[in-house]
C-alpha cells in the first residue's frame, strides 16, 4: 500500500519506518529542509533503540522516502497519516495549528478516495475539524480517521511492531476496511484492533495517559508519606503491585513524570473538562503534585548543606526524561538544573544521549562530562535524574575517590540504602 506520513518527529518517523518494514511504500513529509536532507542521506535525526536498523534497511530497500513537498509526498497515497506536533498553548489546550494548516493544504491535492489519519494526540472533536477543513478544497471523497499512538519512547519500535492493541476511530466502512488491512501484519498473534467512533478514540488516548500519570503521582504521594511515617516505598510498591486489580507497572516512586505525552495530555484533558464546565479534581491534583515532585530533592540537598548551596559543585547523572531516549521535553532534570543555578550552584552533567539537546537550552551555563565518572570529579554531591541502565551498578569505590563528599541524592531509587550506608555514603532517595 502507498502511505504518506506528514511529520517526522518520534511518532511520525517510527510510524513511517515500521510501515515500510512490512512492505509498504512510504513517503515521509517534513517542512524542515535540513532534516529531510539528512534523512535522504540515511542519517536518522532522533535516538530511538532499533529504529536505525529499520530506517537504514528500508531506505536501501527503496521503500522509505523523504520530501519537503506535500503534493509530491501524498501522490498516489491510499492513506495519509498526520503525525504533527500538538504543543500545549498558554491555557493548556492542545494547539492544532499545524494539523489544521496541513488539512487546509490537503483538500485541493487529493485526486482519489483517501483515508486521512490523525496519528497525533488530539482533543475530542479534532477529526471533525480536520474533515471540515479538508472538505473546503476537496473534489473527491475522503474519510478522516482517529488512530492514536501508544508508543513508549525507548521501546517505540517494539510497541509499533507488536502492539498490545490498535485503536481506530471511524464510522466509515471503507476506512475500516483500509485500516484493518494496513494493520493486519502487526496483530498476527491475536492482539486486538479495536474499532470505535472517532470521538471515543480521541478520548481513549488522553484517558490512558491521564490514568498512568495518576498511578505515578499516587505512588509519589505514598512515597512522600513513607518518609514521614518511616515506611519503605519499595516494599509498599511490591505489596500493592501484586494485586491484579492494581498491577505492578507505573508504581515506581521518583521525581515525577515528564516527556512529550503525559504532561501535555493531562493538561489538555483538564482543559477539555474545564471548557465543558466539568471540574476534574483528580487531574488538577495530579498536575499540582507532579509539579512539586520534580524538584523534591532540592530541599533535601539544601538541608544537607545547611541551607546554602552557593558555589557548590553538583554532579548530575541523567538528563533525558526517561532512559533510552534523547528526549528532554518536560524532563525533571531541567527543572532541577534551573533551581540549582538559581541557588548559585555549579552543575556538571552527564547523559548518554541527551546532552546535545540540553546544551541547546543552557549553553555554557552548565558543564558537560565526557563520561559518567568524569562528572564526579571534585563534586560536592551527585544527583541522579534518569534511570539509565549504566547508572544501576556503578563502581562505588571509583565514585568515592572522585566525589569531594560521598553524598548522593537519588531521584530514581537506583541503589539499596543499606548498601550505600555500608559503603560510607550519605544517601537520600524517594520514600525510603
Amino acid at each position: 500500500m502507498n502511505i504518506a506520513v506528514v511529520g517526522t518527529g518520534y511518532v511520525g518517523l517510527v510510524t513511517g519506518t515500521c510501515f515500510a518494514e512490512t512492505g509498504n511504500q512510504v513517503v515521509c513529509v517534513d517542512i524542515d529542509k535540513d532534516k529531510v536532507t539528512r534523512m535522504q542521506k540515511g542519517e536518522i535525526p532522533i535516538y530511538e533503540p532499533d529504529l536505525d536498523v529499520l530506517f537504514e534497511r528500508n531506505i536501501k530497500g527503496n521503500r522509505l522516502h523523504f520530501t519537503t513537498n506535500l503534493a509530491e509526498g501524498i501522490e498516489g497515497a491510499k492513506v495519509i497519516f498526520l503525525a504533527l506536533p500538538t504543543p500545549p498553548g498558554e491555557d493548556g489546550a492542545a494547539d492544532l495549528k499545524y494539523i489544521l494548516k496541513v488539512a487546509d493544504e490537503l483538500g485541493p491535492l487529493l485526486k482519489e478516495y483517501t483515508v486521512i489519519v490523525d496519528k497525533s494526540t488530539v482533543p475530542v472533536g479534532t477529526s471533525e475539524k480536520v474533515r471540515e477543513r479538508i472538505a473546503k478544497g476537496a473534489r473527491v471523497d475522503f474519510d478522516v480517521v482517529s488512530n492514536p499512538e501508544f508508543l513508549r519512547e525507548g521501546v517505540a519500535v517494539e510497541d509499533f511492531m507488536k502492539p498490545e492493541r490498535v485503536v481506530i476511530g471511524t464510522s466509515s466502512p471503507n476506512a475500516k476496511e483500509v485500516m484493518d488491512r494496513l494493520y493486519a501484519p502487526f496483530v498476527r498473534q491475536g492482539n486486538p484492533i479495536i474499532f470505535m467512533d472517532e470521538r471515543s478514540a480521541e478520548l481513549t488516548k488522553y484517558a490512558a495517559n491521564a490514568f498512568l500519570a495518576t498511578k505515578i503521582t499516587f505512588m509519589n504521594e505514598i512515597a512522600n508519606l513513607c518518609e514521614k511515617v518511616g515506611a519503605n516505598v519499595d516494599e509498599v510498591r511490591i505489596g500493592i503491585g501484586s494485586d491484579s486489580r492494581i498491577g505492578k507497572r507505573f508504581l515506581f516512586a521518583g521525581i515525577g513524570y515528564g516527556g512529550s505525552c503525559f504532561p501535555k495530555d493531562v493538561q489538555a484533558l483538564a482543559k477539555t473538562s474545564d471548557d465543558i464546565g466539568y471540574d476534574f479534581k483528580i487531574l488538577d491534583a495530579v498536575m499540582e503534585v507532579n509539579e512539586i515532585q520534580k524538584t523534591n530533592l532540592i530541599p533535601k540537598l539544601k538541608a544537607y548543606f545547611n541551607g546554602d548551596i552557593r558555589a557548590k559543585k553538583i554532579a548530575m547523572w541523567g538528563l533525558a526524561f526517561k532512559p533510552n531516549t534523547d528526549d528532554i521535553r518536560e524532563a525533571p532534570a531541567l527543572y532541577n538544573i534551573s533551581e540549582l543555578l538559581k541557588e548559585g550552584a555549579e552543575v556538571i552533567a552527564y547523559d548518554p544521549e541527551a546532552m546535545g539537546n540540553v546544551k541547546n537550552i543552557y549553553g555554557d551555563k552548565i558543564k558537560f562530562a565526557e563520561e559518567a565518572y568524569e562528572a564526579l570529579n571534585g563534586a560536592d554531591a551527585l544527583m541522579i535524574m534518569t534511570e539509565w541502565p549504566l547508572f544501576r551498578t556503578p563502581d562505588f569505590e571509583q565514585m568515592a575517590k572522585r566525589l569531594k563528599n560521598k553524598v548522593i541524592f537519588d531521584g530514581r531509587n537506583l541503589f539499596a540504602p543499606k548498601e550505600l550506608k555500608d559503603a560510607g555514603f550519605y544517601y537520600e532517595s524517594i520514600g525510603r
